[in-house]
């Protein structure tokens, strides 16, 4: 489900579209922006568990209600400190196999607890997060990694200053330095994972500019954060090993948005650079890329057709394989366009009918010195393609991908949708990614499977929801039949997951 943001309506509100995601639950004193407006209505979270991603500097507005249940009434706590406790626990099951040379089912319980603190000084906040992400059930073949497990680490040690007119310009600037988590755009390319067990970080500095009602500009330069350990039989010991970031490589960007165009509709430009170099525990692929990208859309609205429409490019080099030994180097060039239009009628339940269309290149072929795979380097994927965890069936590189969305609301605190996609490959001789199965010859087709998804989430109230969702792969002849492939038959997978917000 792709998340809607709200978008900046004058200047005594709008919307956070380059949040830094500060950990914190709305408890802190009221900004000048915020006065007017102390009792908020309570708006859902993304249709899955959220951390508290409550208040935003600039505009001094939570998008969130206060929790009902709350640590910093039960402990007293001073208005200038925020503190927030989240637990998540969630059991998955998938009956099945589709990655390569695998066999049989899986299944796993996954386990988060998340406790965050923001002190606040006038101008100046320090925050830190502390992120414990744990899976029980999991035996040698279940391949685990460092998307499911890091266990009691830092994810977030920050100071920040933010000034709601800066230097008395009509601008709110907004300066964050440390350890952060970054949530930009449509989070195809940088995001705070949701449904995933473990969260993307990285350590750098960050700039935002908002000019209110009418355009945001981010800038960051930071070092992505290695999750580690990152090896499955360590991680299935319950190893621990703090996180390092990945001291030769930088990624940095700038993006800027501009609000309200003509139609209702919002625009963004940017462009983001990764230069990754090896590590002394394991190689990489020496990606080297600049990824420009745009995106226009307009947010859904009673009786009126929306849509979104985004194009991102890449080029630059990347390492034919992780071998440390092997210095040849591929020309990239690779794309990715989305496209969806949706129409939400005035009935009850609110239902939202959306068509969507995914196009992500692919061809890696070291014979030609070429790559055209494209990589979606720290984005989620949840949100398009169905649930990760155990699951993750797809992802953003050599597919192409119709299908439809219907989404309901039957009540105020209730919601569910039904997801149907069709996945072939874009380049029939390249892989299938997430699965590793490839067919170099391209005699075993393309067409990968349909799949349909079902999902629904119940808010019970603001510090406790309940969720539950389905997804069924039907396999086509290229996840039967090409090489290394796992037993024919399709792939059923089920979660159910409770979310505790104090």
């Amino acid at each position: 489900m792709t998340v809607q943001r709200k978008h900046i309506t004058g200047k005594s509100a709008g919307h956070t579209l380059g949040l830094i995601i500060a950990g914190s639950i709305y408890m802190g004193t009221s900004s000048p922006v915020q006065a007017a407006t102390e009792k908020k209505s309570y708006v859902a979270p993304p249709f899955s568990s959220f951390s508290s991603q409550m208040r935003d500097a600039l505009t001094g507005t939570g998008k969130y209600e206060k929790p009902v249940w709350n640590l910093h009434d039960a402990l007293d706590l001073p208005e200038w400190l925020s503190m927030s406790l989240e637990q998540r626990t969630r059991y998955e099951t998938l009956d099945g196999s589709y990655k390569a040379n695998s066999q049989g089912g899986d299944q796993q319980i996954a386990m988060q607890i998340n406790l965050s603190m923001e002190a606040r000084f006038g101008h100046w906040r320090v925050g830190g997060e502390f992120l414990d992400s744990r899976q029980f059930g999991a035996d040698q073949g279940s391949r685990i990694n460092n998307t499911h497990v890091n266990e009691a680490d830092f994810i977030q040690g920050y100071l920040a200053w933010a000034d709601q007119n800066a230097f008395h310009s009509g601008l709110g600037a907004e300066v964050i330095a440390g350890r952060q988590t970054l949530n930009i755009g449509s989070r195809r390319l940088i995001a705070r994972n949701v449904f995933r067990n473990t969260i993307n970080t990285f350590d750098g500095l960050r700039l935002r500019v908002l000019d209110y009602g009418n355009w945001q500009f981010n800038a960051f330069v930071t070092k992505p954060v290695g999750r580690y350990p990152n090896n499955s039989a360590q991680l299935l010991d319950h190893f621990h090993s703090f996180d390092e970031p990945e001291y030769q490589t930088w990624f940095s960007g700038g993006f800027l948005e501009i609000f309200d165009l003509p139609w209702k509709t919002n625009a963004e430009l940017y462009l983001y650079h990764l230069d990754e170099g090896d590590r002394d525990r394991n190689p990489t692929s020496n990606r080297r890329y600049f990824t420009p990208g745009m995106r226009v859309y307009r947010k859904p609205a009673k009786e009126q057709f929306d849509f979104e429409l985004e194009a991102i490019g890449q080029i630059g080099t990347v390492r034919a394989s992780k071998s440390a030994s092997d210095g040849q180097d591929l020309q990239h060039r690779a794309w990715y366009q989305s496209f969806n239009v949706g129409y939400t009628f005035d009935l009850p339940w609110s239902p939202r009918l959306s068509l969507e269309y995914d196009y992500a290149s692919g061809d890696r072929d070291p014979n030609d010195g070429k790559d055209e795979r494209f990589d979606t380097l720290y984005g989620a994927r949840r949100f398009q393609y169905g649930p990760t965890g155990i699951y993750g069936t797809f992802a953003r590189s050599n597919i192409n991908t119709p299908g439809y969305r219907i989404k309901i609301k039957p009540r105020h605190n209730v919601q569910a949708f039904l997801s149907h996609r069709f996945y072939w490959l874009a380049e029939d001789k390249d892989a299938w990614t997430t699965a590793n199965l490839r067919d170099k010859t391209g005699n075993t087709g393309n067409f990968v499977g349909h799949q349909l998804e079902l999902a629904t989430r119940w808010n019970v109230n603001s510090s406790f929801n309940l969720e539950t969702g389905w997804a069924h792969l039907f396999k086509g002849e290229f996840a039967k039949n090409a090489p290394s492939a796992p037993e024919a038959g399709d792939l059923d997978y089920f979660y159910v997951q409770s979310l505790f917000r104090f």
